[in-house]
């Protein structure tokens, strides 16, 4: 791989300035904003150290296909069959989007995860408590690309290193955007992609970022991406609560109720804990009734 090298490479980041975690903490949970950021050119997130890494990852942790995806897809699309590390280095010309996951397995990346929670772990752990496992993503997208309708499960901060796109974000929560059945499938094995209606995009929000930009990301608010013009390069950040888990397996369990001919309520969502469904859902799981 790559070593670091330059004058990010043995220093403290400080990537987020006064101004950026003031607007964080003010945001945070619920409330997607955009942020300042100083992590550009840092040579972990250059192209070649990025296909280098893709290269060492195993299979599982890979997902690449071509960029000119619709904004609604019905399931995973295929590979494209271009080798990853050509994808990468030839990003400009691939027509690809490629998604590197857990990249903190590498302990280069692990320590740049780290260091960048860092300076906002005070902030987020008076919200939400302890930061719980904590993952690094890389999207590197071909001009024009589009990542389709889809939600995370995470806390989430997408910092842009190089090249632009537009995010268009949905109400977390809200049922039109997602529906509660959908969000209980996702929650017990089932894909995170989204059905795309056209009516939808009224009631969503456009966020564009560029190099030195950063957006947060509420969890499991549903969004699209449209890349601009250049290549990009996009490194994600991200976390989970207490609370994030709780929601989810109160969904989780609501799929039981549902399933039992019930119409389950939808989990709150933060600061409310769905103590209840969640403590049952666990409970269930733990004497193995559930997976």
């Amino acid at each position: 791989m790559t070593k670091p090298t330059g004058p990010l490479s043995g220093e403290a980041l400080c990537a987020f300035d006064e101004t950026a975690r003031a607007r964080f903490a003010a945001s945070y949970p619920e409330t997607p904003h955009t942020l300042k950021h100083s992590l550009r050119r840092h040579p972990l997130l250059e192209l070649e150290a990025l296909a280098d890494l893709a290269e060492q990852l195993p299979d599982e942790l890979i997902e690449y296909n071509f960029s000119d995806q619709p904004i609604g897809i019905d399931g995973k699309p295929e590979p494209t069959g271009i080798p990853i590390g050509e994808t990468i280095r030839n990003i400009g010309q691939s027509g690809s989007w490629a998604a590197l996951k857990t990249i903190e397995r590498h302990a280069e990346y692990a320590a740049l995860l780290a260091d960048l929670l860092d300076e906002l772990r005070p902030l987020i752990e008076a919200r939400t408590g302890r930061m719980l496992h904590t993952q690094a993503f890389v999207f590197i997208t071909s001009p024009g690309g589009v990542t389709p309708y889809h939600f995370d499960p995470e806390h989430n901060i997408l910092l842009q290193i190089r090249g632009s796109k537009v995010m268009t974000q949905f109400r977390a929560g809200d049922s039109s955007y997602a529906p509660d059945e959908t969000h209980e499938a996702y929650h017990t094995g089932g894909p995170r992609e989204l059905k795309w209606r056209d009516e939808l995009e009224e009631g969503g929000k456009q966020f564009a970022i560029g190099p030195g930009e950063a957006l947060f990301v509420p969890v499991m608010a549903p969004h699209y991406v449209r890349n601009g013009a250049e290549p990009s390069v996009s490194l994600s950040i991200t976390w989970r609560s207490e609370w994030s888990f709780a929601e989810a397996d109160a969904r989780a369990f609501n799929k039981l109720l549902r399933k039992a001919g019930l119409k389950p309520s939808c989990p709150g969502r933060w600061p409310e804990r769905n103590r209840a469904k969640s403590l049952a859902w666990r409970a269930l799981r733990k004497v193995g009734l559930v997976e």
